[in-house]
């Protein structure tokens, strides 16, 4: 990849946490501000920037035109939106989808709670893996090397009091997230928030995604959070279905 792209994309990132002035985008480059001047007005020119009424730099249209394609272009997006849009309305809660991309669990979709509490979470961020549910479904798909792969890697930063902290606690709770067919974060990420998560799977079976009910714990108790997981695995398995997944008998939710 060359030298220009890099530096370019760069830039983006960096204004992806707000809008910025060149002399504040050129203190943290590695080359001259004359460069990063160039850089910006070549973006500037294809629409990925634009300037401010203050005359800083921000993302542009053509970035957000990119990323709606990107987004609709997910089959698994486009298959869960009647059914998480549903349950959304249902339940009035935060209903999140996440898949994984390479290393990392992004959330994908986000269906806003009808309560005036909201969650921080939005589109394109990552899950914690040691904490999230949505993180714990996915993983706990897996084979049981590249659990302990994954699991050995992490950083384990403790969230809160519940946050699980060791590779082999990771491990234990992925093997009852396995047999018991959905997960929880139990105010592990967030002190006032929890959340289940349900698998979403292909049709070979395998999960390729998750969905989760997050709640803050003022407006649900964990007993009355649990209550919500039968209509979101019928939510989820109705979404499996329509990506071709099977169900063997007797186990699909009505």
């Amino acid at each position: 990849m060359s030298q220009s792209l890099i530096r370019a994309l760069g830039l983006l990132t960096q204004l992806a946490n707000g809008p910025a002035t060149l002399d504040e985008l050129a203190t943290n480059a590695d080359v001259h501000k004359t460069t990063v001047m160039r850089l910006l007005h070549s973006l500037e020119s294809e629409h990925f920037l634009v300037r401010n009424r203050a005359g800083e730099f921000q993302l542009g249209r053509k970035l957000f035109e990119l990323s709606a394609k990107a987004l609709e272009e997910r089959d698994i997006r486009l298959a869960a939106r009647p059914h998480l849009a549903a349950i959304n309305q249902t339940t009035g809660h935060t209903i999140h989808l996440a898949q994984l991309e390479g290393a990392e669990v992004v959330y994908v979709d986000k269906y806003e709670s009808h309560h005036p509490v909201r969650m921080y979470s939005r589109i394109g961020l990552t899950a914690a893996l040691h904490s999230a549910a949505v993180a714990k479904v996915i993983l706990a798909d897996m084979p049981r090397q590249q659990q302990e792969q994954i699991a050995a890697g992490l950083d384990y930063v403790q969230m809160t009091e519940n946050t699980l902290t060791s590779p082999e606690a990771l491990l234990t709770e992925l093997e009852l997230v396995r047999e018991q067919g959905w997960a929880h974060d139990k105010s592990e990420h967030e002190s006032f928030v929890h959340c289940i998560a349900a698998p979403i799977r292909d049709a070979s079976g395998r999960v390729v995604a998750a969905a989760s009910i997050s709640v803050p714990v003022v407006l649900l108790s964990y007993e009355d959070l649990l209550k919500l997981l039968p209509p979101l695995i019928t939510a989820t398995e109705a979404v499996s279905k329509d990506l071709g997944w099977v169900p063997p008998k007797g186990t699909l939710h009505e």
